[in-house]
């Protein structure tokens, strides 16, 4: 069908070399091109290690493997508490995981492996590096790290404690967190590569609600305001590339992406002095400055910064393939 194979890696800290490989033999031996999903390096230990992952991409495609890859542009992650826990005790969901934390010899198996998360992967060493952004079954926890949780819990706050912190938050139902745990040296490097996209790995959040990843309201401006206009990592041009005309072509989208006639209108104007990134790890649910008009599908979305009662949004499917059926 003319697609390709879009990866979330299996590791992206101590082991990102080998999932880096992982995913090229998919392509390689599969015959498909390659997309690394938000590319990132996890964990103070592995910090720089973006120079070997970008080489093995960049040797890849000299060996004919057509690979790619996106990037959000912070030095946290986000994703569900139970990242720190090993693999093997996520196997069967929470009824299976809830099992193995009531057994004290397994549990204390699943502890070692949080405890070696938290100070060489995900928690960049330290419980107050984890942010807990949704806790269904106690949501008074939400914007508290996880030291501060473990206060709470009557713990002195060490490594180990957090640990049991978090297989008790896990028993009554896990939830988010937001990870600081990457260096902004590798989010540049990273960026700055040319077959690099800028993509959020954000979802649609309720406004107001709990204390999600900023990048769900800031990525793109993000970049124009801060890693462009501010710190000169990218040219306006390169930054605005990353964001339509090269996602666009990775997905084959022949009708949109380019300001050209005959293609869709998808447009955003904005001013490049003013755009701006409020949202902010302490209060995330800010909307983007500077962008007074915007245009999807040919009609107007935003109309002098007053959000109009359109809704001409779509599914996007590659246009480049027709599936034949019987």
């Amino acid at each position: 069908y003319d697609g390709f194979y879009a990866t979330h890696m299996r590791e992206e800290g101590q082991d990102i070399v080998k999932s880096v490989e992982e995913s090229l033999s998919i392509g390689r031996e599969a015959n498909l091109p390659v997309h690394i999903s938000h590319h990132k390096i996890i964990g103070s230990t592995m910090w720089g290690t973006s120079q070997k992952t970008l080489n093995m991409l960049d040797e890849a495609r000299a060996a004919g493997i057509d690979v790619s890859a996106d990037q959000y542009p912070y030095t946290a992650s986000s994703t569900t508490l139970s990242i720190l826990f090993p693999a093997w005790s996520l196997a069967g969901g929470q009824t299976e995981i809830v099992k193995r934390l009531s057994n004290p010899e397994i549990r204390a198996k699943v502890k070692l492996g949080i405890i070696h998360n938290i100070r060489f992967d995900r928690a960049g060493g330290d419980p107050a590096r984890v942010t807990i952004a949704t806790m269904p079954s106690n949501p008074s926890l939400v914007g508290k790290n996880l030291a501060e949780v473990t206060a709470i819990k009557g713990r002195e706050i060490t490594i180990e404690n957090a640990a049991e912190t978090l297989m008790d938050l896990q028993m009554a139902g896990g939830g988010d967190g937001i990870f600081h745990a990457m260096d902004e040296k590798d989010v540049i490097r990273i960026m700055k590569d040319p077959y690099v996209s800028i993509a959020s790995d954000g979802s649609a959040v309720d406004f107001g609600k709990s204390v999600p990843h900023p990048r769900n309201y800031g990525t793109f401006v993000r970049v124009l305001g801060k890693y462009v206009r501010e710190d000169k990592i990218l040219s306006l041009e390169t930054a605005i590339h990353k964001m339509t005309g090269l996602p666009a072509s990775r997905l084959k989208f022949k009708d949109r992406g380019l300001l050209k006639t005959n293609m869709v209108a998808d447009i955003v104007i904005f001013d490049p002095e003013e755009v701006n990134d409020p949202a902010n790890w302490a209060n995330p649910h800010q909307y983007a400055t500077g962008l007074p008009h915007v245009i999807v599908n040919g009609k107007s979305v935003i109309f002098n910064n007053n959000r109009t009662k359109n809704f001409p949004g779509l599914i996007l499917k590659n246009t480049a393939i027709t599936v034949k059926t019987e």
